[in-house]
């Protein structure tokens, strides 16, 4: 298993699936295999390893690969600024999953407290009368004063 998230069936295939070799990586995404070991060296593009320390290229790698390429001739960045824009461009993916992540727990401490707060008024005395104000906006002041009593 790699670092990218854990798969449950070994058999199914995706993205992020080890398969291609070196040469098969390279002839996928036009580049020389010295290129992609040099990727890999730079942290580029670093594929899985086969037990045999060989190198295992994705669907995903490819793809970056590519992506890296396009970057360096034609947009003319050098391979510093790709590693950097490589990095910044995984860190806004896994605040994206952070922000799902905490938008979920919200979501759930929001259902959970309107659950209490309808198990709070579940617990009202029903023989109470709410108080309400009848004159909110009424500057008068109201004194009692007893009745003196004659005895």
């Amino acid at each position: 298993m790699n670092g990218r998230g854990g798969r449950r069936n070994p058999y199914q295939l995706t993205d992020d699936s080890p398969v291609y070799v070196i040469s098969v990586a390279a002839q996928l995404s036009g580049l020389h295999p010295q290129t992609l070991r040099q990727y890999d060296r730079l942290g580029l593009v670093s594929p899985d390893r086969a037990a045999g320390r060989g190198r295992r290229y994705s669907a995903r790698d490819i793809e970056l690969l590519r992506q890296v390429q396009e970057l360096s001739q034609d947009e003319g960045i050098n391979l510093a600024g790709i590693k950097r824009i490589i990095e910044l461009e995984n860190q806004v993916t896994a605040l994206k999953a952070r922000v799902v992540e905490l938008q979920q727990a919200v979501e759930g401490a929001a259902a959970a407290m309107q659950q209490r707060e309808a198990q709070v008024h579940a617990s009202y005395r029903r023989d109470l009368v709410p108080y309400e104000d009848v004159h909110p906006q009424s500057g008068a002041l109201v004194v009692w004063r007893p009745k003196k009593r004659r005895d």
